[in-house]
């Protein structure tokens, strides 16, 4: 039963593409170097006009390029090359690289603020964002259940389903929900960046 709040963000579960799996739709995108904010393992990240990723901080829009798995960089302190599941806010490196699931019809679990009803499925909701953990790498987002809209066509993410895990259940205290992106995902963006 899901009674804590224990939020981690974005974790990719499927797709709505009829073919292929999610895992072969991740893409490796550049973050600037020094850029000033950490990104956690299940944050949302948008593309900027630098060409580059950056932490997609909106909570009522996104405009997402896709989920954030992972980073990979050239240590400014060891010169050894590094392999982690956060990106630390301010790292100077000139071959900075992020792992994003960019996949528009990506399915991912994500834990709700609060009780959820199977009434919801299908709702249009908000985003709550909180800075992840440093200690294991992972994001603390969470679904904003207070915002569940049927005719909010602007919100970000659409609840999918109630998550099927044995320990989860419509009603917990918290709980754990299938979603998708709902509205401006950036490869379905027809005006871009």
């Amino acid at each position: 039963m899901s009674s804590s709040a224990t939020p981690y963000g974005a974790r990719p579960v499927g797709t709505l593409s009829a073919s292929g799996s999610f895992t072969g739709k991740v893409r490796h995108y550049g973050i600037a170097s020094g850029y000033g904010t950490d990104i956690f393992y299940g944050d949302f990240v948008k593309l900027v006009a630098a060409g580059t990723v950056e932490k997609d901080t909106g909570t009522t829009t996104l405009t997402p390029v896709g989920i954030f798995l992972g980073v990979s960089y050239t240590d400014p302190n060891t010169s050894q090359k590094t392999f982690a599941q956060y990106y630390p806010a301010s790292t100077a490196a000139s071959d900075i690289q992020a792992y994003v699931l960019d996949d528009p019809n990506v399915l991912f679990e994500m834990q709700a603020d609060g009780s959820a009803a199977v009434t919801n499925i299908g709702n249009n909701v908000a985003v709550v964002q909180t800075a992840g953990s440093t200690s294991i790498g992972t994001s603390k987002n969470a679904i904003d259940i207070s915002t569940a809209a049927t005719t909010t066509a602007t919100l970000p993410v659409r609840i999918v389903d109630i998550s099927p895990k044995s320990d989860n259940a419509a009603g917990d205290s918290f709980t754990d929900l299938v979603a998708k992106f709902n509205a401006g995902h950036i490869m379905d963006n027809t005006t871009g960046i």
